[in-house]
C-alpha cells in the first residue's frame, strides 16, 4: 500500500474516497512523520458493509470458523507482533511520543492479549447445561458473536487499546471496523496488515483512518453495527452512547479517570518503604507524561508525612530527563500534540490562581537536560516539565478533571475515613491505590474504594486475565478477562424437548 492508502476495506488497501489526507505529526519535534488517508462517512459505510458481508453474507465464514482455528490465528498474530517488535515499538514511540522502552513493552503486552484470548476460548466448554428438572428436556446456554463491531480507540495507547478490542472480538467470531485516533493511527494500520498476513479472511478486519466527527460518529449511529466499543474522553463517550441509542446497539465505554494514590504514614516508616512509595508515586503520575487513563494524578497523603514526602517527590520529579524517546537516557517524552500541551498549561495556571503551591515544573523546558554529549534533543516539540502542585483542594478543576498531562496534585488527610472519602470524591472510578504496612487497613480501604482496579502497595500493573474498567463516569462494561470476551457475545438459550407430545391447553 502507498503511504496514503491507510483505509482497509474488504481486504483491500485504499485511499479516502474524497482523496483527503492528514499529516501525522512527530510530537518530539513537531515535524511531519507520515501522511495518511482522511476517511469520511462514505468510507465508513463501505467498511461497515464489508464487515456485514463477512459476518452474515455468502462469504461470512469467520463466525462459523472452528474455535481452534480462530485461536490459532490469534497466536500467529502474537508471533508476528514479536517478529516486528523493534519496528512496531519504534513506530509507537515516534507516533505517540513515548520512550522506546515503553513502545516495546506495549508490543509485548499486545502479544500477551492475543495469546490470552486464544487460550480463553480454547479452554471453554460447549455451553452451560441448564437443569430443566426433567430427563425429557435438554437445555443449554451457548454464546455467539454479537456481529459487526465498531472499535474506536484513543491516542495515548493506540496499539495496546486496539488489541484489547480486536483480540476478544475475533476470538468470539465477530467482524469489525476500527477507527484509531486521527492523531496516532500508524501502529493500528500496521496491526491490520499483520492480521491479513496471519490469514484472516477478507472483510473481517476493516480500518478507516479519519477524524471522530465523520468516522466515529457514523460508526456509532450506523444501523448495521451491532456493538460499539469506545475508549476515550467523557464528552465523546456520551455522544457515542446517544448516537448508539436509536439502533439499540450494545455499547462498551472506557472514559478515563481521576485516580487517587493514597499513602499512609506507616508505609514510609522505614527508609526502604519511603523510597519505594516516592518512586511509585512518580511512576503513577509521570509514565508517558501522565497521558494514561489510570495515571495516579491525585496524591492523597497523610498530613504528618506530607512535607517530607512531597519535598523528596518534587526533587526527584525535577530530575526526570525529558527528550525524544529514542535517545539514550531519556525517561519521559513529549505530550502528544500542541493542543494537549496548551490544555496542560491552562490547567496548571488555573490551579495556581486558585491557591495551589508549585513545588516543581509548571513550565515548558527551556534547554536540553542530561549530561553533555548524550544526544538530548532541543525542545522543539510538545514538552512539559513534570509538575507537582501542593496544597490542593477539591474545588480546583485540576483536582476534579482529567488532565492527561504530567501534573500531580497533593491533598492530605488525618484519618482513614477521611482518606477514603477524598479518594471516592470524584465522578470517575477507574483505578486507585493504597499504600500501608497494615494488612487489615489495606483490605478495609481497598474494599471501600469505588474504583474498578485497586492496587495495594503498587501502581499501574494490569493482567490480561483480569477485568479492566471503571465505576461512575469512567464508563460501562469491561475489557480483558472473561468479561472482556463476554462483551463481544450474545447469550442464547437452546431448549430441546426430547419427547414432544400434545399439551392439550386448548381442547375446543
Amino acid at each position: 500500500m502507498s503511504a496514503q492508502q491507510t483505509i482497509h476495506v474488504g481486504g483491500e488497501w485504499r485511499a479516502a474516497t474524497s482523496g483527503a489526507t492528514r499529516e501525522i505529526i512527530d510530537p518530539a519535534d513537531a515535524t511531519v512523520l507520515a501522511v495518511v488517508a482522511e476517511g469520511g462517512a462514505e468510507d465508513t459505510d463501505k467498511a461497515v458493509a464489508a464487515a456485514r458481508t463477512a459476518f452474515d453474507g455468502g462469504q461470512g465464514e469467520w463466525p462459523r470458523t472452528p474455535v481452534a482455528e480462530r485461536a490459532a490465528l490469534l497466536r500467529r498474530v502474537a508471533g508476528l507482533l514479536q517478529r516486528d517488535r523493534e519496528e512496531l515499538g519504534l513506530l509507537e514511540c515516534r507516533d505517540a511520543g513515548k520512550t522506546l522502552e515503553e513502545g516495546h513493552v506495549d508490543v509485548d503486552c499486545v502479544s500477551d492479549a492475543f495469546r490470552y484470548f486464544a487460550d480463553l476460548v480454547m479452554n471453554e466448554s460447549g455451553g452451560r447445561v441448564v437443569d430443566a428438572g426433567s430427563d425429557e428436556i435438554h437445555s443449554v446456554v451457548v454464546h455467539e458473536p454479537v456481529g459487526v463491531c465498531a472499535l474506536i480507540t484513543p491516542w495515548n495507547y493506540p496499539l495496546l487499546q486496539a488489541s484489547w478490542k480486536i483480540a476478544p472480538a475475533l476470538a468470539a467470531g465477530n467482524t469489525f471496523v476500527i477507527k484509531p485516533s486521527e492523531i496516532t493511527p500508524l501502529t493500528t494500520v500496521a496491526l491490520i496488515a499483520l492480521l491479513a498476513e496471519a490469514g484472516l479472511p477478507a472483510g473481517v478486519a476493516n480500518i478507516v483512518t479519519g477524524a471522530g466527527a465523520p468516522v466515529g460518529a457514523r460508526l456509532a449511529e450506523h444501523p448495521d453495527v451491532d456493538l460499539v466499543s469506545f475508549t476515550g474522553g467523557l464528552s465523546s463517550g456520551t455522544k457515542v452512547m446517544r448516537a448508539a441509542a436509536d439502533s439499540v446497539k450494545k455499547v462498551a465505554l472506557e472514559l478515563g479517570g481521576k485516580n487517587p494514590n493514597v499513602v499512609f504514614a506507616d508505609a514510609c516508616a522505614s527508609d526502604e518503604g519511603f523510597d519505594t512509595a516516592v518512586d511509585q508515586a512518580l511512576n503513577a503520575a509521570f509514565i508517558h507524561s501522565g497521558q494514561v487513563c489510570s495515571a495516579g494524578s491525585r496524591l492523597i497523603i497523610e498530613e504528618s508525612l506530607r512535607e517530607r514526602f512531597v519535598t523528596e517527590l518534587a526533587r526527584r520529579a525535577g530530575k526526570i530527563r525529558l527528550g525524544r524517546g529514542t535517545e539514550k537516557g531519556v525517561e519521559c517524552g513529549p505530550l502528544v500534540s500542541a493542543q494537549q500541551l496548551a490544555k496542560t498549561e491552562e490547567y496548571v495556571a488555573s490551579a495556581l490562581e486558585q491557591g495551589a503551591v508549585l513545588r516543581t515544573g509548571g513550565e515548558r523546558p527551556k534547554a536540553p537536560e542530561g549530561p553533555e554529549g548524550e544526544g538530548y534533543e532541543t525542545y522543539e516539540g510538545y514538552f512539559y516539565r513534570p509538575t507537582v502542585l501542593d496544597h490542593c483542594h477539591r474545588d480546583m478543576r485540576v483536582v476534579r478533571e482529567e488532565i492527561f498531562g504530567p501534573v500531580l496534585t497533593v491533598e492530605t488527610f488525618r484519618t482513614e475515613d477521611e482518606a477514603v472519602a477524598l479518594a471516592n470524591d470524584t465522578e470517575y472510578g477507574l483505578a486507585g491505590a493504597v499504600w500501608t504496612a497494615d494488612a487489615g487497613r489495606a483490605r478495609r480501604v481497598a474494599g471501600r474504594l469505588r474504583h474498578g482496579t485497586v492496587w495495594i502497595n503498587d501502581f499501574h500493573p494490569y493482567l490480561p486475565q483480569a477485568e479492566w474498567g471503571g465505576f461512575g463516569k469512567s464508563g460501562i462494561g469491561r475489557e480483558l478477562g472473561p468479561t472482556g470476551l463476554a462483551e463481544y457475545r450474545e447469550a442464547k438459550h437452546i431448549y430441546q424437548n426430547l419427547a414432544p407430545r400434545p399439551v392439550r391447553w386448548f381442547v375446543g
